[in-house]
């Protein structure tokens, strides 16, 4: 008798990607097209998928840590750990754009500022043909589908707020709502030119908050505090059956993030984006209106003056 001896693929693994072509949409945001042949066994289900790309460093290249290898991935992670310094390059996390599997395509959006991280100095930058690593699930594991905190269970009546950074992961999501929901969603800005068109079919008040020169958050957390005052029966609806204790965070040393699994119930959110107007925003709901967690996933994609933990 012949036994077939089945390939542990990672559930995460590394894709070697190609710049395909770059595109400044607003002040704030550059789309970078990227292709692999490889992306025929990428797992691109969720609405808001999470990626981490991995971005060269000052030489341009990054180390080979498995991304070549389309068969058994090993430890790739430990590989890339033991690259040199200069061939290592910056990890980073992203929510993709427009995953074309026909095309084997995705589109990735950075948020530029006028001082940029090394991922919106690479984005701002980039040429066709250069080489990139793409971190992100394989299709032929037991679940493609991690990397994604939308989880709205049986909810038709939902909360999106974030700012640029969790724009992506909101257009994403409104993209793919049908008719059946009715959506309220707040992205704060920094530039008007930022207010990018979202195509969706669902009832949708899509609100766009220009920071100008305010604190990064004052107008997302005020927004959605007024919104909450004023759909209280919504969140009375939605309220945690007995007083919810919430763990104290510093959001300066701590990561942020509850991404509860679907559950029953007509209201879901969906927040993230800076650490310190997520968690007053956690606070407002939760605390102050008395929203079930299992109702709400809050997501600290980064905190202010703080870079991006590696890995």
């Amino acid at each position: 008798m012949t036994i077939q001896q089945t390939q542990t693929v990672p559930a995460y693994r590394p894709f070697a990607t190609t710049v395909l072509g770059t595109q400044r949409l607003s002040s704030s945001f550059v789309r970078v097209t990227l292709g692999s042949i490889d992306f025929e066994n990428i797992g691109l289900h969720a609405r808001d998928q999470r990626v981490k790309l991995v971005i060269p460093g000052a030489s341009g290249t990054v180390g080979d840590f498995g991304q070549h290898d389309t068969e058994t991935h090993a430890d790739w992670y430990a590989q890339w750990r033991e690259l040199p310094e200069d061939e290592r390059g910056f990890m980073r996390t992203y929510t993709i754009r427009n995953p074309d599997p026909a095309a084997r395509t995705i589109d990735v959006d950075f948020v530029v500022h006028h001082e940029p991280g090394p991922a919106g100095a690479w984005a701002l930058q980039a040429q066709t043909g250069q080489e990139i690593v793409v971190i992100a699930p394989d299709a032929r594991t037991a679940d493609p589908s991690i990397g994604s905190d939308w989880h709205p269970g049986t909810a038709q009546h939902i909360l999106l707020a974030g700012d640029e950074t969790a724009a992506p992961g909101i257009a994403g999501i409104l993209e793919k709502l049908d008719s059946r929901y009715s959506v309220t969603a707040f992205i704060e800005v920094a530039h008007a030119d930022d207010r990018l068109d979202i195509t969706t079919d669902a009832d949708v008040t899509l609100n766009y908050l220009v920071r100008g020169d305010l604190a990064h958050g004052e107008k997302l957390v005020g927004a959605v505090r007024a919104w909450a005052d004023d759909n209280r029966p919504l969140l009375e609806q939605a309220a945690a059956p007995r007083t919810q204790e919430l763990a104290v965070i510093d959001v300066d040393t701590d990561l942020l993030w509850e991404s509860p699994a679907d559950s029953d119930g007509d209201f879901y959110a969906w927040v993230a984006g800076e650490s310190a107007a997520v968690k007053t925003i956690r606070r407002t709901l939760v605390t102050e209106h008395g929203v079930d967690r299992k109702r709400v996933a809050f997501m600290g994609y980064w905190r202010l003056g703080k870079s991006e933990r590696q890995g």
